[in-house]
């Protein structure tokens, strides 16, 4: 897995032909300046990451989807200190030869605040605390949104812009996230890379994992192949983004697995719609 890691991210920044002119990662929103993007998901998936890292089909051939409703805010309270929240409201379904499932509602919600430590010609420096809330659905349906715990996490943010050589920007993130409960910890990393194809144009390449730690219940498993515990996954955001006016953009994502262990391996596709302040 590690020397399949190495080969990807070398591989994404030698392909990558687009990325980003709304800086992300560890920027800082200006005081009284709002992001606001309400996305809509689908994920499919009908196989998961064995234990070994193969993949193999859903027992009794079945599938798992996801459709759901993202709204994700930024809020720069000070020009150093920005605040975070995320909302999804998602209908979720498995389907086997012998039983098919539905659950819908509020998912998780997340709380954030991310905060500028330094700048300079050398980049820009943050770190982010964040709160994950359960308390929106039922841990025990028998499709259960999420795995209703708790979670804490601290991330250190690095972030450089490329600009004049480059119209774009690089940026790095490591961090861990206590769960409370059975679910194990995680170490949590993330590789992204943005770049202005024209003045409108825009794309976005990101490495996204997850690392377990291990430390959960290897048993316990509630019916929904997203939500396992002792699980690693790394996926692959490609995203292309248009922006109709200094505030008003789309953006299209494909976001496709790229290894793991103990989890669903799906696809997941994306529309967004954002507004920032401008």
């Amino acid at each position: 897995m590690k020397r399949f890691l190495t080969n990807t991210l070398c591989t994404a920044l030698l392909v990558t032909l687009s990325a980003s002119s709304v800086f992300a990662g560890a920027w800082t929103r200006e005081k009284g300046k709002l992001y606001d993007k309400l996305g809509f998901n689908f994920y499919y998936a009908d196989k998961n990451f064995d234990p070994d890292g193969g993949k193999s089909d859903f027992p009794n051939g079945g599938t798992f989807r996801d459709y759901n409703l993202n709204n994700y805010i930024e809020y720069g309270l000070t020009n150093n200190l920005t605040l975070i929240n995320s909302m999804v409201y998602k209908r979720i379904d498995k389907n086997e030869t012998t039983v098919d499932m539905t659950t819908w509602g509020v998912g998780d919600i997340d709380v954030a605040a991310r905060y500028k430590l330094a700048e300079g010609n050398w980049g820009i420096l943050s770190v982010q605390a964040l709160l994950k809330i359960p308390s929106a659905y039922d841990k025990n349906d028998r499709l259960p949104l999420g795995n209703g715990q708790f979670d804490y996490e601290g991330k250190l943010l690095y972030g450089k812009s490329l600009y004049p050589h480059i119209p774009g920007y690089v940026n790095l993130e490591l961090g861990y996230r206590f769960r409370d409960g059975d679910p194990s910890d995680e170490f949590r990393y993330l590789v992204e890379f943005g770049v202005d194809v024209t003045k409108s144009f825009y794309g976005r390449l990101k490495l996204d994992g997850i690392y377990s730690i291990d430390n959960g219940n290897k048993y316990a498993y509630d019916g929904n192949p997203t939500t396992t515990n002792n699980f690693d996954l790394g996926k692959l955001e490609v995203t292309a983004g248009y922006k109709f006016t200094p505030a008003w953009g789309v953006e299209l994502t494909f976001t496709p697995p790229l290894y793991g262990q103990n989890t669903a391996a799906g696809f997941n596709y994306a529309l967004g719609i954002f507004y920032q302040t401008p």
